[in-house]
C-alpha cells in the first residue's frame, strides 16, 4: 500500500496513476469525511473511523459478498459495527458504495430527521444490519447472526445459505460484560463463519486504556475456544488486512478474532493516539493539517472526486453478479419453498395457528406450561423458530419436544442452551431476528429480565421480531423470596417504547397471545405464571377477539350493560383476573354490580380507538386495578390499585399472595372502600 503523501498544496491532488494510488485516495477520502462530518455537527467520533478506513475499504471492496442495489439479499454477508460511535465510517461506505445515502446525508450527520444519526440505527438507512451504540451489543448481535446462518444452512442447504458475519469491535465492546457472555457462548457452540476484528487502539474517553484495562485479549479468547490471529501494526496495509480476513473466513469450526493494532486519529499530527481523537471534533486547523498530510484539498469539505465514486461503485456490478448467481441457485433448488418463504417472512406456514390447542374450562394450568403446549403443537409449522433459555429451559416453557440441541454436531438443532447468560441471550436473539429467517424465543424468570434489559431496549428500538417468555411473574413464585420475585419489572418494561408486554390471564389467553406474538412484527414479551391458574370459560369465548385489542370485558356486570352502567369495574391482568372474578361474585351477593375487565396488554389497548376503550372502561364508573406488582402507572386506567409497592417475601406462593391481599374477599373489601369514596350505589343505581 502506498504511504500518504504531503504535497503541501491547496490544489486538488493529481489524478491517481495506478490502481494502488486510486485505492489510497479512496481511503484518504473516507478519512476526510470522517473529520468533516463531526466537525460540521460539532459532535462525533472521527478518530476510530480514520484509523479503520483501510479495513472498511478492504471489507466492502474486496471481501464481503454484498449488493448495494439489494441490501436485503438473504445470502449476503452481514456487517456489524459494534463500536457504533464510529458510525461515520459506516455511513461513508454506504454512501460511496451506492446504498442510497447521499453526500447531503453525510452533511446532516447527527441532525434532526437525518438518515445519519449519531450511532447506526437499523431501518434508518439501507445497509445497516443492527442498531449499535451501547458497547458490546453488536458483539452479541453477531453471535446471534452466526447461529442463524448455521441453522439455516443446515435446514435449507449451502446452495441457498452460505455466508459470513463480520464484526468490528473495540476496547469498550470487550470491556462490557456482555462480550464475555457472548464470546463464551460462541466459542462453546463452535460457531464458524464469524469474523471479528478487534480494533486495539489503546484509547478510551478517559485516556489510555491502561488506566483501567490490562486483559490479555488473545489469551482470553483462546480460552473461550476462538481462533485468534494477532496481526499487529498493519492498520494501513490493505494486503495484510485482506489476507487476515480470508484466513479467518476459512475457519469453519470456531469463531475468529483478528487483533489489529491501530492508531486512533491517524495521521493527525497532534491528535493521533489521544483521547481527544476518540470523541471530539478535530477543529479547523487540525483538519487542515491532516488533509495536507493525506493529500486532500485542505480548504474543501466533503471532497469526493468522481474517480473515488467510480472506484466504490464497482461494488454494484460485482455484488449484482453474486446475487444473480445465488438467485439462479435458489430457482433451481428443490427444497421446501413453503418453509423457506415462511422462515424469511418470520412467520409460520399458512394455517399454522390451527394447530394451537384450546384448554378446557375449570382445569388448572400455569401459563408457562400452557405456552409450552402451544410451542410444541406449532413448532413444526414455524420453520424459523429457535427456542432457548438462560439455564431455565424446562422452567420457562421454551423446551421443544424432541428437539435437538443447537451444536456443532447438530447445526440444525432448534433448542438453544444459552447457559446463565441472559444478556448475551437477549442480544443474540436480536441478531437472529435482524439476520432474517429466524423467529427467536428466549426465556428466563421475569425478575432476571433485568439482566437482559439493555438488549431488550435495543430490540424495541430497532423493532426486532423476538419473543420473550418471562415466567414466575409475581410473588406467586413463593419460597425463593424477594430476590426472585418481580415487583417493579412490569411497570418498567411497560415504560419501554416499542416493546409489547402481554400478561395472559389463563391458558386460553396464553394461546392467543402466542399467536399474536408469532404473527407480529415487534418484540413481544409474554409474562407468565409459575403457579397453576384456572382456565376460565369466559376467555375461551371472548379471548380470541378481545386479547388482540389488549383489553376486553371478560365478565359483564349482573343484568349486563342493558341494565345500566356497572357500579364498579375490576381490572385484572394475568393471575389476578380470576381473583377479580371471585371478587365480582362476592360483590354481586352484596348487591354491587361489578364488571371484570382483562387488560393483558396496555400497548394493544392504547392502539384501539377511543370509543372502544370507553366501551370497556366507561367514564364515570369507579375502577379498581388488581395486579401482583407495583401500582406505578395504573393511574392511567384506575382510581385505586391492589398492588405491591414493596419487595416480596419468602413464603409458599399461595400464602404470599394472600398476605399481599390477592384474594376475592380483600379485593371486594377494597372495592367497597373505593365505592365509599365515590358514593355507594343506592337501590336505583344512583349514588348516595
Amino acid at each position: 500500500m502506498c504511504p500518504a503523501t504531503s504535497p503541501g498544496s491547496a490544489s486538488p491532488p493529481p489524478p491517481p496513476s495506478s490502481e494502488a494510488e486510486l485505492e489510497q485516495l479512496g481511503i484518504n477520502v473516507v478519512r476526510g469525511l470522517a473529520m468533516d462530518a463531526p466537525e460540521r455537527a460539532s459532535s462525533g467520533h472521527s478518530g476510530t473511523a480514520m484509523a479503520l478506513a483501510p479495513l472498511a475499504h478492504v471489507l466492502y471492496t474486496r471481501v464481503m459478498r454484498h449488493d448495494p442495489t439489494d441490501p436485503a439479499w438473504p445470502d449476503r454477508d452481514r456487517f456489524i459495527l459494534s463500536n457504533g460511535h464510529a458510525s461515520i465510517l459506516l455511513y461513508s461506505m454506504l454512501y460511496l458504495c451506492g446504498y442510497g445515502l447521499t453526500l447531503d446525508d453525510l452533511k446532516e450527520f447527527r441532525q434532526w430527521g437525518s438518515k445519519t444519526p449519531g450511532h447506526p440505527e437499523h431501518r434508518h438507512a439501507a445497509g445497516i444490519e443492527v442498531t449499535t451504540g451501547p458497547l458490546g451489543q453488536g458483539f452479541g448481535n453477531g453471535v446471534g447472526m452466526g447461529i442463524a446462518e448455521r441453522y439455516l444452512r443446515a435446514r435449507f442447504g449451502s446452495d441457498v445459505v452460505d455466508h459470513h458475519t463480520f464484526v468490528i469491535c473495540g476496547d469498550g465492546c470487550l470491556e462490557e460484560g456482555i462480550s464475555h457472555e457472548a464470546a463464551s457462548l460462541a466459542g462453546h457452540l463452535g460457531l464458524g463463519r464469524l469474523v471479528y476484528v478487534y480494533d486495539d487502539n489503546h484509547i478510551s474517553i478517559d485516556g489510555p486504556t491502561e488506566l483501567s484495562y490490562s486483559d490479555d485479549v488473545a489469551q482470553r479468547f483462546e480460552a473461550y475456544g476462538w481462533d485468534v490471529d494477532r496481526i499487529g501494526e498493519v492498520a494501513n496495509d490493505t494486503g495484510a488486512l485482506e489476507a487476515a480476513l480470508r484466513r479467518a473466513m476459512a475457519v469453519e469450526d470456531k469463531p475468529s478474532l483478528v487483533i489489529l493494532r491501530s492508531h486512533i486519529g491517524w495521521p493527525s499530527p497532534h491528535l493521533t493516539d489521544t483521547a481527544k481523537a476518540h470523541g471530539s471534533p478535530f477543529g479547523d486547523a487540525e483538519i487542515r493539517e491532516t488533509k495536507e498530510i493525506l493529500g486532500l484539498p485542505p480548504d474543501e469539505t466533503f471532497w469526493v472526486p468522481d474517480e473515488v465514486i467510480e472506484l466504490y461503485r464497482r461494488t454494484i456490478p460485482r455484488g449484482r453478479a453474486m446475487r444473480r448467481e445465488w438467485e439462479s441457485r435458489l430457482e433451481a433448488w428443490k427444497g421446501d419453498r413453503g418453509a423457506w418463504d415462511a422462515a424469511w417472512a418470520g412467520k409460520g406456514v399458512k394455517g399454522w395457528e390451527s394447530t394451537l390447542p384450546s384448554f378446557e374450562a375449570g382445569t388448572q394450568l400455569a401459563t408457562r406450561k400452557a405456552v409450552k403446549a402451544c410451542l410444541d403443537a406449532s413448532a413444526a409449522l414455524i420453520p424459523g423458530l429457535l427456542s432457548g433459555a438462560a439455564d431455565l429451559t424446562e422452567n420457562t416453557g421454551v423446551e421443544l419436544e424432541h428437539a435437538k440441541r443447537q451444536s456443532p454436531e447438530h447445526p440444525g438443532g432448534r433448542q438453544i442452551y444459552y447457559g446463565i447468560r441472559e444478556h448475551a441471550m437477549g442480544a443474540a436473539m436480536t441478531g437472529m431476528a435482524h439476520h432474517g429467517g429466524i423467529v427467536p424465543i428466549g426465556g428466563t424468570f421475569f425478575c432476571f429480565s433485568d439482566y437482559m434489559r439493555p438488549a431488550v431496549r435495543l430490540a424495541a428500538l430497532s423493532r426486532a421480531h423476538v419473543v420473550y417468555f418471562w415466567t414466575h411473574d409475581s410473588v406467586g413464585l413463593g419460597e425463593d423470596g424477594p430476590t426472585h420475585q418481580p415487583i417493579e419489572q412490569l411497570a418498567s418494561l411497560r415504560a419501554m417504547p416499542g416493546l409489547v408486554v402481554v400478561r395472559p390471564a389463563d391458558a386460553n389467553e396464553c394461546a392467543q397471545a402466542f399467536r399474536l406474538a408469532i404473527d407480529g412484527e415487534e418484540p413481544t414479551a409474554l409474562v407468565l405464571s409459575r403457579q397453576n391458574l384456572p382456565v376460565l370459560a369466559e376467555t375461551a369465548e371472548r379471548g380470541p377477539a378481545g386479547l388482540r385489542r389488549g383489553g376486553y370485558v371478560v365478565l359483564d356486570e349482573p343484568g349486563g350493560p342493558e341494565a345500566g352502567p356497572p357500579d364498579i369495574v375490576l381490572i385484572g391482568t394475568g393471575s389476578e383476573v380470576h381473583v377479580c372474578m371471585g371478587a365480582a361474585a362476592v360483590l354481586a351477593g352484596e348487591g354491587v354490580r361489578a364488571r371484570v375487565v382483562s387488560l393483558p396488554c396496555w400497548e394493544w389497548f392504547e392502539a384501539q380507538d377511543r370509543a372502544y376503550r370507553a366501551q370497556v372502561l366507561p367514564a364515570g364508573v369507579p375502577r379498581l386495578a388488581v395486579e401482583a406488582a407495583s401500582s406505578f402507572g395504573w393511574d392511567r386506567y384506575a382510581d385505586a390499585t391492589v398492588g405491591i409497592d414493596t419487595f416480596g417475601a419468602s413464603a409458599p406462593g399461595s400464602r404470599a399472595l394472600a398476605e399481599f391481599g390477592f384474594t376475592p374477599a380483600h379485593v371486594a373489601e377494597r372495592a367497597h372502600a373505593l365505592l365509599a369514596s365515590h358514593g355507594e350505589p343506592d337501590e336505583r343505581g344512583g349514588r348516595t
